[in-house]
């Protein structure tokens, strides 16, 4: 029963923004809408709640506009209710072409929400579709609350599909709205839908109150959903949907059934949307977490090293990943080995056990080591003999000062090979004013500087305002990602550190490439 192909509904730009404390404007919304039909290629968006707000529907226009110009308008979707077409007025007066029709799927809300019996509730909902045919619009009906209609009022489901069957509608969208399904259910009722309406098309909405979305969409493609509901990094109210990235592996992976996703573009949608969004994706997030293809074991790095014995088909590649090796106290020789290689630094045996041994001691004492870290500790453990880092950049002296109604101002002293310079500037916050003077200093030198694309501040649990604070910044230098870390009492003082950190890292990189 797998269906010949799926389409995608993604639905981040509605369901989506109605994680708590989500909230996308315009620009977002149209920058966001482009990168999932164009380079994601998702086959539908649904954008907006009708006659929410002005700014909305002003969303919508521009959206709608756009759309059309690059025909892309009937893959324009947003949710209508059945108000009698002020919906759908609404919609089409800001250039949409599709509705999706918000219905009750279960006799409780129909009863308990709308106070009306079944036979006036599809008189209403037919009304609203006249209205929107009328205008030349495209109707989808969302069932409110399916999965507790089917398991509750299974005969007024079917009521409503006997009722709705015949009027148009394009999708008939099942949503498990309040996540409660598991996969057996969903298979169950899934396989009533698709055999009792067979020229009906359905697509699945699933929410993931049980953490079972993504076992509840293998199931109901399996048994001939042709349309999949998704937003990306999973947003959505309370545990939100299923993420577009979980979709997109079930689909290739297990059920290799054909559909228009683009894997090279899944990593870069996700983060943009992570930042406009400010909901961070879990290090642990499958193919888009910062961990997924981080091996931490000894052995694992040792079997991949030798025959890629770890590995599965899940190829970070495929998503615009690469493979890494975590460095802590299950470190081998092999996980250091995998790191060294991206510096070009090549190690004895003898000094090879030297680092891998203290690597595992600074993870014994729950230090967290990352890559970027490894010339350093090499020059501490074996201090002579092996150039693979210099303090070539440093600190002289800086003043960051910081004054209510007023920009803050860094002024900054660095000695780069022997040689002071110093630059005044300032900037939105301390740190950037600490930035700003620095590549003033570095452009009057000429010397390529790196772009910050991630800056992230940890402090422990209960921790206090002396607390420790751990500054990790990502910076792309060249198209090439480094991580660098600096720790200090002052959040200020931690940014600086991983900055300088950073820079002596580039300029060793460079040193070592010309040796």
């Amino acid at each position: 029963m797998i269906p010949d192909k799926v389409l995608i509904l993604d639905t981040t730009l509605r369901d989506g923004e109605q994680t708590a404390g989500v909230s996308f404007n315009a620009d977002e919304k149209l920058a966001i809408a482009k990168l999932l039909l164009e380079e994601l290629k998702v086959n539908r968006i649904e954008v907006c709640s009708a006659r929410v707000s002005e700014g909305e529907f002003q969303m919508l226009s521009r959206l709608c506009s756009w759309a059309a110009t690059r025909g892309h308008l009937d893959q324009v979707e947003a949710l209508g209710f059945v108000d009698g077409g002020a919906s759908v007025e609404w919609i089409s007066s800001a250039g949409g072409k599709v509705v999706n029709l918000l219905a009750k799927g279960s006799l409780k809300h129909v009863q308990g929400q709308l106070g009306k019996t079944p036979e006036e509730h599809v008189a209403d909902i037919k009304a609203v579709i006249a209205q929107a045919q009328a205008k030349g619009m495209d109707v989808n009906i969302y069932l409110e609350d399916w999965s507790n209609g089917m398991i509750d009022s299974k005969d007024y489901v079917f009521f409503m599909m006997d009722s709705l069957k015949d009027t148009g509608i394009k999708h008939f969208m099942l949503p498990d709205t309040l996540g409660i399904l598991n996969p057996t259910q969903t298979r169950l009722f899934c396989t009533e839908m698709v055999e009792k309406y067979p020229d009906c098309s359905f697509d699945f909405h699933a929410h993931n109150d049980y953490d079972l979305a993504a076992a509840n969409v293998y199931e109901a493609v399996k048994m001939g959903i042709t349309g999949i509901h998704t937003t990306v990094n999973g947003l959505g109210e309370r545990a939100g949907n299923i993420p577009v990235s979980s979709a997109l592996a079930i689909l290739n992976d297990h059920l290799k059934v054909p559909n228009t996703l683009v894997e090279a573009s899944l990593t870069h949608v996700c983060h943009y949307v992570e930042t406009i969004s400010g909901i961070r994706i879990p290090a642990n997030k499958p193919l888009i977490g910062e961990n997924a293809f981080t091996q931490t074991a000894g052995i694992h790095a040792d079997g991949d090293k030798k025959a890629g014995l770890y590995e599965n088909a899940l190829i970070p590649e495929r998503f615009g990943r690469v493979r890494e090796y975590a460095l802590g106290k299950n470190s081998g020789k092999a996980s250091v080995l995998k790191n060294l290689e991206r510096f070009g630094i090549h190690l004895t045996s003898e000094q090879m056990k030297l680092v891998t041994d203290r690597v595992v001691e600074l993870g014994d004492k729950k230090e967290s080591v990352t890559a970027e870290d490894l010339p350093f500790i090499i020059a501490d453990v074996l201090k002579s003999g092996v150039s693979t880092t210099r303090d070539n950049i440093h600190v002289v002296n800086y003043n960051l000062s910081l004054a209510y109604g007023m920009r803050p101002v860094a002024s900054l002293k660095i000695n780069i090979h022997g040689q002071d310079h110093q630059e005044t500037a300032s900037g939105d916050g301390v740190y950037d004013a600490f930035m700003k003077a620095l590549w003033k200093i570095y452009d009057k030198l000429g010397k390529k500087h790196p772009k910050l694309v991630d800056y992230q501040i940890s402090i422990p649990p209960g921790g206090k305002t002396d607390a420790l604070v751990a500054a990790t910044i990502s910076w792309d230098n060249d198209g090439r990602l480094l991580k660098t870390r600096g720790i200090d009492s002052d959040q200020n003082e931690a940014a600086i550190k991983a900055t300088i950190k950073m820079l002596n890292l580039i300029e060793n990189i460079e040193i070592n490439a010309k040796q």
